[in-house]
């Protein structure tokens, strides 16, 4: 049985750049989202968290679906994040987000509000009713305060044939054993850590939602593809030599880290908006570190 729908092994969740006064330059958005499919990536997550969605208006969302389009050219697929913790406004951005002609959506689980398991149902039933577009869930406790449970995930799969995937951002693997085992086996579950990329596939995971594929994309597809091929050497240790930066990508609020290293491989500028920072210099010494230590590893 096929995928319900596939959106690769390598989904990048694209940061946006921004100039010094916080405001999107869409020129490197083109160059990033063209490194990025050069490099590995499937598809582009636009508008997720690591694109600090939290602060982007409706037009500049706007602006950077186009931009991404132009420079994809259907190269590779283009996800929008368009989930919400008022499940009104996620409809609304569910309908943006089709109107919009993207590929496909990721619904995040509704965050500080903390719905029990039948609120999670009611939302994402409400969501999968307003739209054609297929949608990735996406269940991240640390951030929301709220585990979707597996049982719920399937009996959102099981009802709606366009939710055709989630993304796991939560490192219990019996939770991704009762996910393969409950849900539909045309149901796709992404590791939403890179470092649990491996862990995951080896229960059943599809691929990743990535940060990580911002420096290391084709090495990622390479860990990704080696697995299925039963090269479970190769992808061991590529695995082992990816993860010192898996770590260290996430030793600041996530996206300051990647950014900061997009900057110093000079694609693309180190700034976010408040009221995330910059990393300091401390912190940049021991990050750019530890890239240079993988990607020596990797070339011997």
């Amino acid at each position: 049985m096929g995928l319900r729908y596939d959106c690769g092994e390598v989904i990048t969740a694209m940061v946006t750049p921004m100039d010094k006064n916080g405001a999107i330059d869409y020129d490197k958005v083109e160059i990033l989202a063209k490194h990025l499919i050069e490099n590995g990536s499937d598809a582009l997550l636009v508008a997720g968290t690591t694109g600090e969605s939290p602060t982007l208006t409706n037009e500049e969302e706007i602006e950077l679906v186009s931009t991404v389009k132009r420079a994809v050219e259907n190269k590779a697929k283009i996800i929008l994040g368009a989930g919400s913790n008022s499940t009104a406004s996620a409809v609304e951005y569910s309908k943006f987000a089709q109107k919009e002609e993207v590929d496909a959506i990721l619904s995040v689980v509704p965050y500080y509000n903390k719905p029990n398991q039948r609120g999670i149902i009611e939302h994402f039933s409400t969501i999968a009713s307003s739209t054609d577009l297929p949608i990735i869930l996406y269940n991240i406790p640390g951030r929301t305060g709220i585990n979707m449970e597996p049982e719920t995930v399937a009996h959102l799969a099981n009802k709606f044939e366009n939710i055709v995937g989630v993304k796991q951002s939560f490192p219990d693997m019996d939770k991704v054993t009762e996910l393969k085992m409950l849900c539909p086996d045309n149901f796709v579950i992404y590791s939403g850590d890179d470092s649990l990329t491996l862990p995951m596939m080896s229960l059943g995971a599809h691929g990743v939602i990535s940060v990580a594929s911002h420096l290391f994309g084709s090495e990622i597809k390479s860990m990704i593809r080696n697995f299925k091929s039963g090269n479970l050497l190769a992808a061991r240790n590529m695995h082992k030599k990816l993860y010192p930066v898996f770590r260290k990508l996430f030793m600041a609020p996530n996206p300051t880290s990647v950014k900061a290293a997009l900057a110093y491989k000079n694609i693309i500028e180190e700034y976010v908006r408040k009221p995330l920072v910059t990393l300091t210099d401390e912190e940049k010494a021991v990050l750019f570190s530890v890239i240079d230590s993988v990607k020596k590893e990797l070339s011997e």
